[in-house]
């Protein structure tokens, strides 16, 4: 963590759990299961989850969108958290990039 981003307390936690929960019992743990299989299962499932995302997008089902969002985030997350990367990194550089348009446009922030 680079300290640019103010603490999200709910992503922060969330991720913690998500770590740790590598080291659970894959009978018992959804997540655990999820870390054993590998990084192929886990992009299969933020890739089928991206897809419902998008599907319920195109059809307009707002609490449909909520919830598939909510879990493409959630898998996103436990992608990030099997490859030991925290997601402050790509708050840092979501601000990185919104600062640049900033600047190129002649705003910049902070």
């Amino acid at each position: 963590m680079t300290g640019m981003t103010a603490d999200p307390p709910f992503f922060n936690q969330l991720y913690d759990l998500l770590v740790a929960r590598k080291t659970s019992s894959p009978e018992t743990s959804y997540v655990a299961r999820l870390h054993r299989q590998g990084i192929d299962k886990i992009l299969q499932k933020v890739g089928e989850e991206a897809v419902e995302t998008i599907l319920a997008a195109k059809n307009g089902e707002v609490q449909s969108m909520i919830h598939e969002t909510a879990d493409l985030w959630f898998h996103t997350l436990v992608m990030l958290a099997h490859l030991n990367l925290h997601p402050d990194r790509i708050v840092d550089e979501l601000i990185r990039r919104h600062r640049a348009a900033g600047r190129d446009e002649g705003e910049g922030i902070a």
